[in-house]
């Protein structure tokens, strides 16, 4: 760290970086190398479990917009990005790609958090490349107007609808069905002559023991898996009950 810089990490709030390329080479200005460097991006992200609120790619220089990570200090994982990009996008006989240090800005508010993404997202357009934010493709712009999803993952509103429905669509998965069976069969496959809610017949494996019916706990498997069958219009409440407790019950 350069003598009299100080930095405020580890402090919960996001982070608006700077960093340039080497002598403000515009070494970053074709589709390559902004595709190199969001695959980076979204490796680094994941490594070390940060939030990536928006970005922009210009031909000399970076802007992100970025929450603290979890594994390490944001400083490591900016380190990390900045050599992982290099060794991909560096050419023969360059002493190196990036400038060296960084330029961190510490995002207090909700204010300010839309003021540096809205200035990311013009920055393309105040330097003449575009005439509109979403006709440059290398930011993050795109992601909040329409929700598009790219090769980095955006924390926003779109992404945690998305999100939530994905844990929507897992729940109407029975949790006994979630897990893939090593042969590559259908999982919970009924054995020959085996019909649920009954004990096994002939020709299939008997189990050790018959156990008396203990009420599952509520957040154990066999009772999301008894809500679940409860729910479906396939099995009706006793069978559902005496296929996971393991008993038989015989309803006149």
């Amino acid at each position: 760290m350069a003598k009299g810089l100080v930095r405020y990490q580890q402090c919960g709030v996001f982070h608006f970086l700077t960093f340039s390329c080497y002598r403000r080479q515009a070494l970053l200005g074709n589709e390559t190398a902004y595709r190199v460097f969001e695959r980076e991006l979204e490796k680094v992200r994941g490594r070390y479990e940060f939030v990536v609120a928006g970005y922009v790619l210009m031909p000399e220089h970076v802007h992100l917009l970025v929450g603290e990570p979890r594994k390490a200090s944001l400083a490591i994982a900016l380190q990390v990005l900045k050599q992982q990009t290099s060794r991909r996008l560096k050419g023969r006989g360059e002493a190196q790609f990036w400038q060296r240090r960084y330029y961190d800005f510490n995002v207090w508010s909700e204010e300010k958090r839309v003021e540096k993404l809205r200035y990311m997202h013009r920055n393309p357009v105040t330097r003449g490349l575009v005439a509109r934010p979403e006709d440059w493709a290398w930011s993050s712009f795109r992601h909040y107007a329409t929700g598009q999803v790219g090769t980095v993952e955006i924390e926003s509103e779109w992404t945690a609808r998305r999100r939530e429905a994905q844990n929507v669509e897992r729940l109407r998965i029975p949790p006994f069905a979630r897990k893939k069976a090593k042969d590559g069969a259908p999982p919970c496959r009924l054995r020959e002559n085996e019909r649920p809610g009954h004990p096994p017949g002939k020709g299939t494996r008997q189990p050790a023991k018959w156990k008396r019916f203990r009420a599952p706990r509520p957040n154990s498997p066999r009772f999301a898996a008894i809500i679940w069958y409860l729910d479906s219009a396939k099995f009706s409440a006793f069978q559902a009950l005496s296929r996971f407790a393991n008993i038989r019950l015989d309803v006149e």
